[in-house]
């Protein structure tokens, strides 16, 4: 499978379970990416599950890594390794994951015009989504967000039900962001939910094992 193939994807921040399952979807689809992990334990799961096709930094690592790979392309030097994201250099990142604005804002000297950003956290507010798409539409850059909400995690316990009846998954939230990065391409500042309903309860609803009317 080679849908993201020759792509070249950051994903940062601290949606731990969403960002490792956007960064499995495009390492499937043959994309080059980097992904960050704040803990040994976290970096750990990362490796094992996404294998030598992926790198994964801390996130205080990720501008030095993307720095020492851009010197390296420049010089034609080799990176170590730990040192570097092979293939990353200023400008070359087609694809951008990041938890929020913050996150992503010292990044985006390493996006390529015409790339694409997506928010990942929970509450990306609907109006820093579109300042931030239309200050890089210029370049191009579409910007949007997933709004994800009721997503299963382990040691969550139990929590109330969306009106779809059932938790999300990860996985879920992953297919949104990707839609939004490589096939909503004329859609800037967009915020989708990925929450069973819950931001927008369907009229009517009385909750989880209810029946619909004749």
């Amino acid at each position: 499978m080679t849908k993201y193939a020759h792509r070249k994807a950051l994903v940062v921040g601290e949606t731990t379970d969403i960002a490792l399952a956007i960064a499995k979807r495009l390492v499937e689809g043959g994309a080059s990416v980097l992904l960050t992990a704040r803990t040994d334990a976290e970096r750990g799961r990362a490796i094992a599950e996404l294998g030598s096709a992926a790198r994964v930094a801390t996130p205080s690592a990720v501008v030095t890594a993307l720095s020492a790979a851009g010197a390296a392309a420049l010089t034609g030097a080799t990176t170590r390794e730990g040192d570097g994201a092979p293939g990353f250099t200023r400008g070359g990142v087609d694809l951008l994951f990041a938890d929020a604005i913050p996150t992503a804002r010292p990044l985006l000297p390493y996006v390529a015009d015409g790339g694409a950003i997506v928010l990942t956290a929970p509450t990306p507010c609907p109006d820093a989504v579109r300042t931030f798409a239309a200050e890089l539409a210029a370049h191009g850059i579409r910007v949007n967000a997933v709004a994800p909400g009721c997503i299963e995690a382990p040691g969550s316990g139990a929590v109330p039900l969306p009106p779809l009846g059932r938790l999300g998954a990860a996985e879920e939230v992953a297919r949104a962001a990707l839609f939004l990065a490589t096939e909503a391409t004329f859609t800037t500042g967009a915020r989708l939910p990925v929450d069973g309903g819950l931001g927008r309860p369907c009229p009517g609803h009385r909750g989880p094992g209810t029946t619909r009317p004749p």
